[in-house]
């Protein structure tokens, strides 16, 4: 069984030689994704809320594309580059994650390129 690149123009392009998202069966891995516009390549929003907006924005386009959505999650790895962003990424995400049963969850601080707040990456099982 192969693996298969999966690609969407409403996700921005990756910055090195990795896909947007790989599946093999039923297994669906969403490359770490981050506020930038996917028309533009710029960052959108300069704060938590707003960067955080945007990279459902880009994650919702790559599960669709696959034919996922969050509901397929099984776990979720968050990037946060400032402790004290947890509570304002927390409300957004609950937000936007969906209906349970969630999916795991792990969340660090990591220094990111300049101007990047939030990345996020998925694990998701397709029926």
């Amino acid at each position: 069984m192969g693996k298969t690149a999966i690609t969407s123009e409403n996700a921005p392009k990756p910055p090195a030689n990795f896909s947007q998202a790989v599946r093999k069966g039923n297994i669906l891995q969403v490359a770490g994704a981050v506020a930038f516009d996917p028309a533009t390549g710029e960052i959108v929003g300069d704060d938590v809320v707003s960067q955080t907006r945007q990279v459902f924005k880009n994650l919702n386009a790559l599960l669709e594309e696959a034919g996922s959505s969050f509901a397929d999650a099984v776990m979720v790895r968050v990037y946060l580059t400032d402790t004290s962003h947890f509570a304002a990424f927390n409300e957004v995400y609950n937000e936007l994650i969906g209906e349970a049963p969630y999916a795991a969850r792990t969340t660090v601080y990591v220094g990111l390129p300049a101007g990047l707040l939030v990345e996020i990456d998925v694990l998701a099982v397709l029926d």
